[in-house]
Protein backbone atom coordinates (compact mmCIF):
# COMPACT_ATOMS: atom_id res chain seq x y z
CA UNK A 1 0.00 0.00 0.00
CA UNK A 2 2.88 2.44 0.62
CA UNK A 3 4.55 1.72 -2.36
CA UNK A 4 2.03 3.21 -4.62
CA UNK A 5 2.22 6.27 -2.26
CA UNK A 6 5.91 6.25 -3.30
CA UNK A 7 5.57 6.11 -6.72
CA UNK A 8 2.47 8.73 -7.30
CA UNK A 9 4.88 11.05 -5.01
CA UNK A 10 7.51 10.56 -7.57
CA UNK A 11 5.25 10.76 -10.93
CA UNK A 12 4.35 14.21 -9.68
CA UNK A 13 7.66 15.42 -8.92
CA UNK A 14 8.72 14.22 -12.52
CA UNK A 15 5.74 15.82 -13.96
CA UNK A 16 6.34 18.97 -12.14
CA UNK A 17 10.11 19.82 -12.21
CA UNK A 18 10.45 21.21 -15.97
CA UNK A 19 8.42 24.03 -14.78
CA UNK A 20 10.06 24.66 -11.96
CA UNK A 21 13.55 24.28 -13.90
CA UNK A 22 12.00 26.90 -16.17
CA UNK A 23 12.09 29.96 -13.14
CA UNK A 24 15.53 29.84 -13.22
CA UNK A 25 16.08 31.05 -16.56
CA UNK A 26 13.53 34.17 -15.34
CA UNK A 27 15.66 35.02 -12.21
CA UNK A 28 18.62 34.85 -14.33
CA UNK A 29 17.41 36.88 -16.84
CA UNK A 30 15.99 39.63 -14.20
CA UNK A 31 19.07 39.43 -11.87
CA UNK A 32 21.53 40.14 -15.17
CA UNK A 33 19.02 43.12 -16.85
CA UNK A 34 18.82 44.65 -13.15
CA UNK A 35 23.19 43.94 -12.74
CA UNK A 36 23.45 45.75 -16.25
CA UNK A 37 21.48 48.49 -15.46
CA UNK A 38 23.58 49.58 -12.39
CA UNK A 39 20.76 48.22 -9.52
CA UNK A 40 22.29 45.26 -7.73
CA UNK A 41 19.79 45.09 -4.98
CA UNK A 42 17.83 42.83 -6.60
CA UNK A 43 20.83 40.27 -6.97
CA UNK A 44 21.13 40.94 -3.54
CA UNK A 45 17.83 40.42 -2.79
CA UNK A 46 17.76 36.99 -4.73
CA UNK A 47 20.71 35.65 -3.00
CA UNK A 48 19.36 36.35 0.31
CA UNK A 49 16.52 34.67 -0.81
CA UNK A 50 18.09 31.36 -1.74
CA UNK A 51 20.28 31.40 1.27
CA UNK A 52 16.77 31.55 3.18
CA UNK A 53 15.56 28.72 0.99
CA UNK A 54 18.61 26.58 1.55
CA UNK A 55 18.66 26.77 5.31
CA UNK A 56 14.98 25.93 6.06
CA UNK A 57 15.53 22.38 5.67
CA UNK A 58 18.62 22.03 7.52
CA UNK A 59 17.00 23.69 10.50
CA UNK A 60 13.96 21.40 10.44
CA UNK A 61 16.11 18.46 10.03
CA UNK A 62 18.42 19.87 12.84
CA UNK A 63 15.71 20.59 15.17
CA UNK A 64 13.95 17.42 14.77
CA UNK A 65 17.36 15.67 15.42
CA UNK A 66 17.61 17.68 18.85
CA UNK A 67 14.21 16.65 19.81
CA UNK A 68 15.12 13.11 19.36
CA UNK A 69 18.19 13.19 20.81
CA UNK A 70 16.82 15.11 23.78
CA UNK A 71 13.85 12.19 24.46
CA UNK A 72 16.52 8.96 23.48
CA UNK A 73 18.45 10.98 26.37
CA UNK A 74 15.71 11.18 28.84
CA UNK A 75 14.54 7.58 27.70
CA UNK A 76 18.16 5.71 28.24
CA UNK A 77 18.08 8.20 31.71
CA UNK A 78 14.84 5.69 32.59
CA UNK A 79 15.80 2.80 31.61
CA UNK A 80 18.98 2.64 33.31
CA UNK A 81 16.67 3.90 36.65
CA UNK A 82 14.21 0.99 36.01
CA UNK A 83 17.42 -1.30 35.82
CA UNK A 84 18.64 0.11 39.13
CA UNK A 85 15.24 -0.45 40.92
CA UNK A 86 15.23 -4.17 39.12
CA UNK A 87 19.24 -4.93 40.37
CA UNK A 88 18.27 -3.56 43.98
CA UNK A 89 14.87 -6.08 44.59
CA UNK A 90 16.61 -8.80 43.16
CA UNK A 91 19.72 -8.03 45.59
Amino acid sequence: MKNWKTWLVVIVLLVVAPDLMAQCAMCRSTVESTVSNGRSVVASDLNFGILYLLMAPYLLVASIGYFWYRHSKREHGRRIEIAGRVKRAMS
